[in-house]
């Protein structure tokens, strides 16, 4: 039988073994001074559709450690953007900083500054994030939205309407991608690479009801 010496040195190792792990390349998040959180750019990209876009991070971000566990798993956190000078659409690094320290709630902070050295001046259209165990918007989702929630620039003489995205995996392997747009406040669920408009909120508390034939699932 092994001396109390040789056990300390064993779980010594094992301490080490575990408590060693790497960073995930894909999140690359920091706090600013002034307290909002700042995410690298582009993780992913480009893309010639918002489509194209989120069916790709929709796989990206739902492979992350932790992202599909359900009831134990945790969200991701990301940025999309456009860059008027690739005429295309780009994912950020990811952020896995928790909104609140609620071990039930599943939440992450979603980040509002990029820092993209690649793209002079690109333009922030809105957030993603991930849900480990449901893909339905909360009700806080749909009842706060990024200012302004339609805009106008100059450089690309478009006029864009901010939207937030989530993305869910289903023990089948599918991922599912919605989008809330902040200016109609529709909620559109992608399918076949297109947005069909499956409901809408109808008043500033995030309440929402689906269109007459249409759900979640396809």
């Amino acid at each position: 039988m092994p001396n109390k010496c040789c056990w300390l040195l064993l779980l010594s190792l094992l301490g080490n073994t575990l408590g060693c792990s790497s960073p995930n390349p894909n999140v690359r998040v920091r706090r600013l001074p002034t307290g909002h959180l700042q995410v690298d750019g582009p993780l992913a990209g480009p893309f010639n559709s918002l489509e194209q876009l989120a069916t790709r991070a929709c796989d990206i971000m739902t492979s992350q450690p932790g992202a599909s566990n359900g009831p134990y798993g945790f969200e991701y956190c990301a940025l999309y953007y456009y860059a008027r000078e690739e005429n295309a659409y780009f994912l950020s690094y990811l952020s896995d900083i928790r909104g609140q320290l609620d071990p039930v709630a599943k939440t992450c902070t979603l980040p509002n500054r990029l820092h993209d050295p690649s793209h002079a001046d690109p333009i922030l259209l809105g957030g993603a994030h991930t849900h480990p165990n449901n893909r339905e918007f909360s009700r806080r989702d749909l009842s706060v939205a990024w200012l302004p929630v339609r805009f106008f620039d100059s450089g690309t003489g478009k006029v864009w309407d901010r939207q937030l995205m989530i993305f869910f995996r289903e023990k089948t392997g599918e991922c599912r991608a919605y989008n809330y747009n902040n200016s109609t406040r529709i909620v559109s669920a992608l399918r076949d690479e297109a947005w069909v408009p499956i409901g809408e909120v109808y008043n500033d508390l995030g309440d929402f009801r689906l269109y007459e034939g249409k759900d979640w699932l396809p």
